[in-house]
């Protein structure tokens, strides 16, 4: 919220990437950047990966997004990352709007695994 109350919208999400890593390190908060997340095919590692913004805590992915709204295809994105990742929380966090805009994003294998029999 702070890297939003300074800049406001209207920047590229590397400028807000730059911020947040400032303000991470400012407030003291363990992070990585640009965390490289292989994709398995059949227990195999395939050439192409992911790349998460952050990951706070060893265990909190952070994707950054500065787009006039957020949609499906942004949480589609961060629940394939947390499946790559092997994480199970996430902040999706959208500056290109005048308010900040934040979705937090739970997987449970177990729960999607049950509901994908029924």
């Amino acid at each position: 919220m702070a890297v939003h109350s300074e800049l406001g919208h209207g920047f590229l999400e590397a400028v807000y990437c730059e911020a947040l890593e400032r303000e991470f390190a400012e407030r003291k908060i363990p992070f990585q950047k640009e965390v490289r997340l292989p994709v398995l095919y059949r227990g195999h590692p395939l050439t192409v990966f992911y790349r998460a913004d952050f990951v706070c805590f060893s265990s909190v992915l952070v994707e950054l997004k500065a787009i006039q709204r957020l949609s499906g295809v942004e949480e589609a994105q961060v629940i394939n990352y947390l499946k790559a990742s092997g994480l199970k929380r996430a902040i999706l966090v959208n500056f290109g709007t005048s308010r900040l805009q934040y979705k937090r994003l739970v997987l449970d294998l177990r729960q999607s695994a049950s509901s994908a029999d029924h």
